[in-house]
Formats: structure tokens, sequence, C-alpha cells
């Protein structure tokens, strides 16, 4: 079936920003066309989009699925008063409830989420310590039922005891492996592992030889939080990025999350590797844990939630603003006085930020799937298109896309998405499931995990110490 977004506004690419007016031939999962006035034959789904905007679907670089039936859930504990004791008293227990049906209504919910606001990809990072084998199968049957992209990994971590970290080494090995003989259309696999300050050096050797033995690199949270640092230098004599490039783990190039206490140094190792950062403002801004020196880190800079929702537009706006708060609307996120790190654009506190920064993350994903014009709408392109119904009551071209996308465009304008050529959401709504019954069984299966949970005390694993089991 050929499909024509015909009559819109078109965004063939994010940065550098290019606009025209035309329609959009789909064939298969492929965009086939980009030309004004195409004729429509017979046979044809043409979807009108006069007065509309196509854009490439945007990317989610970091996320963690399993959390999308956390909203509202109880807590009886002492507050944290710190972000590892958020980890212990709050995502440590989540995951610990966590069993195969609250698994896969996590990984629907956080799907639906991400199609209805204009998300077509999400990089996942997934934890279940109760349910290790197989985890990874249930999230990706999950996502393709509603219809998005992904890239997974299980979170690997000695916090569980060294067994669980072997089982989430080999849950990943089993991943890749399948993947790589199978080629899913959909999916694709990185190795996970949580953060050095949960990592002996047995685990994380054993995490980056499976990176370079699969050709996967790691996806691993880095320095999110000061005690990651303060750890890495007590227990192994020397900082985050300097020991995860000493055991190997920046070949194949890997997905760091977070980077906000890297340093100059670690930032210049991190700018010569050839790896993608994410950076997550929401989630770094409500967890406190400090601000990214993002004028150090060069332009491979992607975006993430860290698992609130799978909104890009809200989540580049908050960035931006965040950004220009700091620095002005025109200046630049430097690093202080005597920096002598040559700046990029992921500092550059301008309106464009939000766009370079998505167009990072089409990047990542073009790399797992070998898909060179991923996140761009020209001929041979995946097909991961958005429409947004939405009134633009001032003209937009590529000078002023910017503009639009930080002071205009939102998720509530999502009226239609593609992904690999196959409409998921039409007029707003899921195509492919029920989404009254999936919401309606998600909270079912809330009410189910939040009774686990609550069972559940302050998980016990303290950096500096060993667990066992």
């Amino acid at each position: 079936m050929t499909t024509v977004l015909a009559r819109g506004t078109v965004v063939v690419a994010l940065d550098p920003a290019n606009v025209v007016e035309a329609d959009v031939v789909v064939d298969g999962d492929r965009v086939v066309a980009v030309a004004p006035a195409m004729s429509e034959g017979a046979g044809m789904h043409v979807i009108d989009c006069t007065g509309c905007l196509v854009i490439p679907g945007n990317v989610c670089a970091h996320t963690h699925a399993y959390s999308a039936l956390a909203r509202g859930m109880p807590y009886r504990l002492a507050p944290p008063r710190d972000f590892v004791e958020i980890l212990r008293r709050v995502w440590w227990r989540l995951d610990r409830a966590l069993d195969e049906a609250s698994i896969r209504a996590s990984a629907r919910v956080a799907a639906m989420e991400a199609v209805l606001s204009g998300t077509t990809t999400l990089v996942d990072h997934h934890a279940s310590p109760g349910v290790i084998d197989g985890s990874l199968d249930l999230i990706e049957d999950a996502f393709a039922e509603i219809g998005v992209r992904s890239v997974l990994a299980y979170e690997t971590s000695d916090r569980d005891g060294p067994g669980h970290a072997r089982a989430g080494i080999q849950e990943n090995r089993r991943f890749l492996a399948r993947v790589a003989a199978t080629s899913p259309q959909l999916v694709r696999g990185l190795v996970g592992a949580h953060a050095s300050f949960t990592l002996s050096d047995e685990t994380l050797e054993a995490c980056v030889d499976l990176a370079v033995s699969s050709g996967r690199g790691l996806h691993i949270h880095v320095a999110e939080d000061a005690e990651d640092e303060r750890d890495a230098e007590a227990m192994h004599g020397r900082r985050v990025l300097d020991r995860l490039e000493r055991a190997g783990g920046m070949a194949p190039v890997p997905v760091l999350a977070h980077g906000v206490h890297l340093d100059h140094a670690e930032a210049a190792l991190f700018r010569a590797s050839g790896a993608t950062l994410v950076h997550n403002p929401r989630s770094n801004m409500h967890n406190a844990v400090g601000r990214a020196p993002l004028g150090m880190l060069g332009s491979r800079v992607a975006l993430g939630t860290d698992g609130i929702g799978a909104d890009m537009f809200e989540e580049g706006r908050t960035g931006y603003l965040r950004l220009a708060e700091e620095h002005g609307s025109s200046g630049r996120s430097g690093t202080g006085p005597g920096d002598d790190l040559p700046m990029d654009d992921a500092g550059d506190a301008d309106a464009s930020w939000p766009l370079r920064r998505l167009a990072a993350g089409a990047r990542l994903v073009a790399d797992a799937f070998d898909e060179p014009e991923f996140g761009r709408i020209v001929p041979g392109a995946p097909a991961d298109l958005v429409v947004l119904d939405q009134p633009l009551p001032t003209p937009i071209t590529a000078d002023t896309l910017a503009g639009h996308w930080v002071f205009g465009l939102s998720a509530r304008a999502v009226r239609d998405v593609l992904v690999a050529g196959r409409v998921v959401v039409r007029e707003g709504r899921l195509t492919g499931v029920d989404q009254d019954a999936l919401t309606a069984e998600a909270r079912v299966q809330a009410a189910r995990l939040w009774e686990r949970l609550d069972a559940i005390g302050e998980h016990p694993f303290v950096p500096g110490e060993v667990m066992v089991g």
C-alpha cells in the first residue's frame, strides 16, 4: 500500500532546518518521494495534511519504560535526603516489585504515550531483578503491539548481588544474539549497565566484553549524581569516565546517560570518543542532581526523559529554557574562567537548541539500525513520520522553525503517526490497539504493582559495600 501525506508543510530535517511545501509518498516502510503536487492514483491511501506540519518522528534517547505505572504510587518511607536514597527508597523498590504482567503493562503504556506525543523511537534501559530472563522480549512484544521503534538493554548491576549481575549480562547476550540472527524491523539492542557505583570491576569487564564481542555499545548512566564520581575515586582511584575508558567501555561507542558531574578531563575524553551523551533536563531538575556541563560536551548530546513520559517537545522546551535562564538567550553555556576546551552547540542557548539535540538522538538511532537517513524525510529514509495539526499564526520556514518549536508546537497537536510506514496513530487515537482497554488494564496492573511495592522495604545496597547472593 502506498500512502501519501498530501498538501502539508514538511520538515525535511531538524538540523540544519529544512522546511518545504510538499507531498510525502510512502511505499512499504520507506519514504519514496518528497515533491509538490504528486498525482494521486488508484490504490493510494491519501491522508490530507492541508494546514498541517509533517515532521520526522521524535527520538527519546534514554528512558525507563518500567516507570510508566509509577504515577501516584504509594510512598510511606522517610523522605529521601539525597539521590542514592531516592534510588534505594523509590526506584530500586519499584523494579523489585515488577512481574511479567506489570512489565508488559508498563511497556504498553510507555509506547502508547510515546506515539501519542509524536515520539516514534524509545531507547530503553530496563531493570526487573525478579524477572530478568526474557524481560527484553516482553518489552519488545509490547512495543511492537503499539508500533513504536526501540533500542533495548537490560540494566546490569551488582546492587542485588553477583548472581543478578550475571543474569543481567546473560539477558543482554541472549537478546543481542537473537536480534543479530533475525534483524527484526523495529528493534535493536545495546549492552545495559547501571552506573559505576553499582558495578564491580568483574561485572564492568563482562559488560565491556559483551559490547566488544557483539559490536554493540554500552548504555550506561555516568556521573548522574556526585556519588558516582566519589565512589569511583574512592573504590577505583579514578573518575567515572576514566574508569569506563580504561576498561575498554568507550569502544564500541556507548550511549552515556546524564553526565551531570563530568569534569573538564572527562568532557575532553567524551568529545574525543564518538559516544553520545543523553541529557535529561526534567529528571535532573526533579532529582536535584545538578546541571550538566553542556558547554564542554560538544554536539553529540541527545535528549531523553529518564522515564518521565516521552514528550520530547516538553523535554526540549524545558532544557532550552533552563539553559537560557542560566546563560541568557543569546549566550553560551561556559565552564568558567580558564576553560581551554572548545565549546560547541550543546551549550548554545538559542531556540534551535532542541532541534539539534533531537537530531543527535536521531543519529544515535540511525547508527543502531544502520539507517543513515533516519530522522530525515527524504527518499530512502525509514517512514517514521508525525503529522501535527496546529494552526500556525506566523510564517514557518527553515529560519522560523526553531521559534515555532520552542514557543508554539506541542504534543497536543499530534494527529497522525507512522512508524516504518505503518499508521499507528490516526486522528489522535491508536490504530492497532484498543486504547481505552489498554488504559483500563494498566490501572489494574498498577494497583497490583503498588500493593507489592508497599510491602517492599528500602533497598539494602550502599555504595562501597559488596552485595552477596
